[in-house]
């Protein structure tokens, strides 16, 4: 931080660059008045003379110094002095401004190789405008500037860009100041709803600091307004054009009394209404001896700068940063509220970046609005976890601190504020914990080795919060001898005579190693990015990357010696205790990023200032060399390739907790995002295949090694990037990682359990319990998405198309998963307007084959869409196919299925059109889809008959056969419905005895009571009665005793009675039967049986009702004594019958008055 390091100064090896390497940006122009400071004249002159000895001396005591010490230290300075330090105390870098005007400023191109190259990421007690925001302006006297408003992207409606429009349109007018006091007026032009409208701006400034704002406009936000940014810019861009004076008390003191006198009257006069109290009020304390006013010497004055024990840093409105971030978490989970705390986040990141002090400060204001979210306590006491965006936004608020707190500059007094309000946060309940619910098993981050308490039960493992690794990095120090004389030089390397043997610090070439905890050094390296330390940070970078290659060749020295063990056993360890991917540090993300930052190419240098873009365009990168490396083909890109690729191989156990699994699935996600902006040239090919290859022999240090861990992280996602970046330099290569990447040994039952730890390193870890693996469903996804890739690209192969083949069947055991790789090599096998790939098709009906076999037995929703698909597969393969399935059906299908699917898509017209078949292979089809229609009926006739039937209709032997398993099943497992539905079947084929029969056979099971005049089977059995019926007469007087038998309901049976009398029997023309053309007498067999039975029917039912009977249903009651006395009335005694019913009603109903009287004016 500025003030910081002007009271401690910064070790002698993070200095400032030369002078010459600096970034250069626009010059600033001269302030005026004479001499050689005014140079050419020319603003933009690109050739001027050099600056004054005057006002370089003032530039330097205008950063540092507060006026109040020059005062003190000086007893009079000259006036010429005294404007040149007013002068240049205010601000002279744009960025600054835009830092506190818009959501984020960036000058593209500022992490560029030159700037890299020249080390001008880093300053000390200076400042340069690429990295010292706290500090002021530019050591050489240049500014950044922002070109014209229409240079940078679209965030027109931002403080920022509207202040330039202000500017550039002539709206800033009156502009003056007064010592360290700037004021104008600024004019927002009409509008088509508002009126001209102009507001007076007051700005306050100290050591090249904005310290306080004023503007008319009334705005309350974290950022500046419009106006106070167009003022700023205008003193910026036009200082020869404003109107400077020293500060007021100066002027007042060249007065004499009448002068002074003059001055005060003048000013009550014109502001005679706001002024006066006040101005009488001070003269009434001034005339009193004894007023507090004249016990202090001097007076006040705004204009002269702030004070030695003022706090040195820009103008930001706390209250508003509060507010807004406790509006922002009010609004709970939506998209824009997190999008703007993480705005929020990165402005931290951006001060941090400028050594602005108030990143600490408002990054604790950020801090204490989270943990007064209402929403913690509620989410502790239910016991349920936050939101994963929740979950992210505290993430990074972790390492935000964690950023803070290495900061290598910061002074020990703040780093124990710091402290103590970490452990403060850390110590409350409802303070999250690191990794969601569950216990961490994770070593803390001053120490890579194994803690003694983590095979003990979560309850008795240490609580570790979002901020515990924040606590831990206050014990961090930057005074390592090694590690100041690896961050301050290129060229730090061992003696040559030195290199024989082992080393801790440095490796075999002689370049210098960083053994630390991997996380850790990371975070430093996050550190010194974060403050500005660009160089710094890549130097340290590559330390750590030597390190980590020098540990993986060790690593594979050891799998050497193991190997033949390790693949006899078949299962093995793994040594890291926690994985590099989806770590809380991001270690991986965090070293690529350094990297490639500095190969980064943009395509102009204009200012980012956070507006929402159009279209965002992928970085461009190229190479730029490793300073200091002995191999001259390596670059800051090939570095983080590679370490990205060993971060990603590396083997890691599955976390426990869902936020951690998911965390490793989307950091890898986010890794490979990166990896897919680089464009693979020669040496990045080179690079990728070099690791690649050490992937797959690192044995079980590498999660593609021969043999992992049963709970490793699988590699899908990771070997995907690898096999699409490999396949057009090395197919073999390619093709080698994506099969060996496809294993999921979680799934395997089989698969031992092995041990977590390798004796080589005195590592021992045996969890009690495997974790629930709650990614699962998305890990099997990537799998599948891995697999789909490999058949895509082995289109037309037909070795390595089995070869994945075998790799599928053997490793995803997601019949769905499988069904959808299937699918994708029918879709890429079937082009539209090209002939089909028969190899991949074959793949596509093996796969479907065996989602068959694996949902035969199991319940699965889609089933039926996966048999149609294999049938259409197998059609577009080919005759051959279609035989295969018919006559193996039953590993495959139901008997169901093979019949109402299968065997009728096969018999289709639409089949045979497409395989375009002769008589032959027709019949042969045919003959195989009746055998299996036979088999199935055989198997399940209740589901298959009928489709059995249908099947073999033109084959007369098949069909007596199926007619056959009908009737001997009929009497056993088929139900009235299943018979009927056959026997109408026979009936509409033009077979009525076969039909009757089926339909006897059917009556035999079916019972219908009393009340049920509504049931289903209903209309069969007046089917059957009437086939019967129109068969003839000892058809019918068959069929009745079954229908006395299995109908009691009174109103059907009187139906079936009512038919049969209203036409003769045998209307259906049987050949070699005479119809007698007579009407049937209910008097005589078999209609009198059915007659009786209707009767009797009537009877009971007329009690049941009358039971349970209210007078609503009267009426209804009434209606059907009325149908019953038709149906008395067809016997010979009816009318007497009936007579005698209705006297027993009223004589055992007497009770119920009100029906019996409505019995008596129906019935009589």
């Amino acid at each position: 931080m500025a003030e910081g390091r002007r009271e401690q100064p910064p070790h002698p090896l993070l200095s400032l660059p030369p002078a010459s390497k600096r970034a250069c940006f626009r010059p600033a122009p001269r302030g005026p008045g004479p001499g050689p400071g005014h140079g050419s004249g020319l603003p933009g002159s690109r050739y001027r003379s050099p600056e004054s000895l005057l006002d370089c001396a003032a530039k330097a005591v205008a950063d540092k110094w507060a006026f109040e010490r020059v005062e003190e230290r000086f007893e009079r300075i000259p006036e010429p002095v005294q404007r040149r330090i007013v002068y240049w105390s205010f601000p002279r870098n744009e960025k600054e401004i835009c830092m506190y005007s818009s959501f984020q400023c960036r000058v593209s191109g500022e992490e560029g190789p030159s700037a890299a190259a020249s080390g001008a990421g880093v300053t000390g007690s200076g400042s340069t405008t690429a990295g010292g925001g706290g500090g002021g302006g530019s050591a050489s006297g240049t500014s950044a500037t922002v070109g014209s408003a229409g240079a940078v992207g679209t965030g027109d409606g931002l403080p920022f860009r509207r202040g330039i429009r202000l500017l550039e349109t002539g709206c800033v007018e009156n502009v003056l100041q007064v010592g360290f006091h700037l004021s104008g007026t600024v004019t927002e032009p009409a509008t088509p709803s508002e009126p001209e409208i102009t507001h007076k701006v007051a700005i306050s400034f100290d050591r090249c600091k904005i310290t306080s704002v004023t503007c008319g406009c009334g705005n309350r936000d974290i950022f500046y307004c419009a106006h106070v940014v167009a003022l700023s810019l205008y003193r910026i861009r036009k200082p020869e054009q404003v109107k400077l004076r020293l500060p007021i008390s100066e002027t007042l003191f060249q007065m004499n009394r009448d002068q002074l006198q003059k001055l005060v009257q003048y000013l009550i006069t014109a502001h005679h209404t706001e002024v006066l109290p006040t101005a009488q009020k001070l003269a009434d304390e001034i005339l009193s001896s004894n007023s507090e006013i004249n016990q202090v010497h001097g007076a006040p004055d705004p204009t002269a700068g702030a004070s030695i024990d003022d706090d040195n840093c820009w103008h930001l409105d706390e209250d508003q940063v509060r507010e807004q971030v406790k509006q922002f978490l009010s609004q709970g989970g939506y998209y824009g509220s997190g999008k703007q705390l993480n705005s929020m986040f990165a402005k931290v990141r951006e001060m941090l970046r400028m050594r602005d002090s108030n990143g600490a400060r408002m990054l604790t204001l950020i801090t204490e609005q989270f943990m007064a979210d209402p929403r913690l306590s509620l989410w502790r006491q239910q016991g349920t976890g936050m939101t994963d965006k929740c979950r992210q936004l505290w993430d990074e608020l972790g390492a935000l601190w964690v950023c803070v707190v290495l900061n290598p500059h910061c002074k020990s007094e703040e780093k124990s504020s710091w402290l103590k309000q970490l452990k403060k946060w850390g110590d409350m309940d409802v303070c999250p914990l690191e990794d969601g619910n569950y216990g961490s098993e994770l070593p803390n981050i001053t120490n890579a080795l194994p803690q003694s308490n983590l095979a003990q039960d979560s309850l008795s493992r240490p609580r570790r919060t979002v901020f515990s690794r924040a606590v831990e990095a206050c014990d961090l120090h930057w005074q390592d001898s090694h590690l100041q004389r690896i961050i301050s030089s290129d060229f730090y390397m061992s003696p040559s005579y030195q290199r024989e043997g082992e080393s801790l610090l440095f490796n075999p070439q002689g370049l210098p190693l960083w053994l630390d905890h991997v996380p850790t050094a990371c975070a430093r390296v996050d550190a010194l990015r974060s403050h500005g330390y660009t160089r710094e940070a890549l130097r340290l970078a590559v330390a750590i990357i030597n390190t980590l290659r020098l540990q993986q060749q060790r690593q594979m020295d050891i799998y050497k010696h193991q190997k033949k063990e390790l693949l006899q056993r078949g299962a093995t360890s793994t040594t890291n205790l926690e994985g590099w991917v989806g770590h809380p540090l991001d270690p991986i993300g965090c070293l690529f990023i350094t990297l490639t930052e500095t190969c980064r190419m943009d395509d102009d240098s204009t200012m980012d200032t956070g507006g929402m873009k159009t279209h965002i365009r992928p970085p461009v990168y190229h190479h730029v060399p490793v300073w200091g490396s002995s191999d001259g083909g390596e670059s800051y890109l090939t570095l983080a390739l590679e370490v990205a690729l060993m971060g990603m191989g590396q083997q890691r156990i599955m976390p426990e907790g869902l936020y951690a699994q998911d965390k490793v699935c989307r950091n890898e996600e986010q890794i490979v995002a990166k990896l897919q902006e680089l464009d693979l040239d020669d040496l990045l090919v080179q690079t990728l295949r070099k690791q690649a290859i050490q992937l797959l022999e690192a044995g079980p240090f590498s999660g593609l090694g021969e043999v992992i861990h049963r709970e490793s992280v699988p590699m899908h996602t990771f070997a995907k990037y690898l096999f699409s970046a490999l396949l057009p330099h090395d197919a073999d290569l390619a093709y080698k990682v994506a099969l060996r990447a496809m294993r999921l040994p979680v799934l395997e039952s089989s698969a031992g359990s092995g041990d977590v730890g390798h004796p080589h390193h005195g590592i021992s870890i045996v969890p009690s319990r495997y974790p629930r693996w709650f990614t699962l469903g998305h890990l099997e996804s990537q799998q599948c998405e891995l697999a789909s890739t490999m058949l895509t690209a082995a289109k037309g192969d037909m070795l390595r198309l089995r070869t994945v083949l075998e790799v599928i069947q053997k490793n995803i055991h997601s019949s769905s998963l499988i069904f959808k790789l299937a699918q994708d090599a029918f879709k890429i096998a079937t082009p539209a307007e090209s002939p089909p790939d028969i190899t991949l098709l074959n793949v596509a009906l093996e796969l479907g084959l065996q989602v068959m076999r694996m949902t035969l037995s199991t319940l699965n929703w889609r089933r039926r869409e996966m048999v149609r698909w294999l049938v259409t597969c197998a059609t577009e393969v080919g005759l051959r196919a279609l035989v295969s399935i018919l006559q193996s059906w039953y590993t495959l299908f139901t008997p169901t299925e093979a019949t109402s699917i299968v065997a009728a898509t096969v018999m289709s017209h639409n089949t045979i059109l497409r395989l375009s078949l002769d008589y032959p292979q027709r019949e042969e089809l045919a003959s195989c889809a009746r055998t299996l229609a036979l088999q199935c009926a055989m198997k399940d006739p209740q589901n298959c008959a009928l489709s059995a039937l249908t099947l073999c209709e033109k084959d007369h032997i098949a069909f007596e056969t199926a007619y056959q398993i009908v009737i001997d099943a009929a009497s056993t497992g088929m139900t009235y419905s299943q018979l009927f539905t056959i026997a109408r079947y026979m009936e509409h084929r033009g077979y009525p005895l076969r039909s009757f029969k089926l339909a006897s056979l059917a009556m035999t099971h079916l019972n219908l009571a009393y009340n049920q005049d509504t049931h289903p089977a209903i209309n069969d059995v007046l089917w059957a009665c009437a086939l019967s019926h129109s068969l003839g007469k000892n058809e019918l007087a068959a069929i009745i005793p079954l229908v006395v038998k299995s109908v009691h309901c009174a109103t059907v049976l009187s139906d079936i009675l009512r038919r049969c009398t209203m036409t003769a029997p045998g209307l259906a023309g049987i050949p070699g039967r005479r119809n007698s053309g007579k009407l049937m007498s209910t008097d005589k067999a078999p209609l009198r049986q059915l007659l009786d039975a209707t009767i009797s029917a009537y009877i009971n039912t007329t009690h049941s009702r009358l039971t349970h009977i209210s007078p609503r249903h009267y009426g209804e009651f009434i209606e059907f004594l009325s149908k019953a006395r038709e149906t008395f009335l067809l016997a010979q005694d009816g009318h007497i019958q009936f007579a005698q019913f209705i006297d027993n009603l009223k004589q055992i109903y007497k009770g119920k008055k009100k029906l019996m009287m409505l019995v008596r004016e129906r019935f009589g």
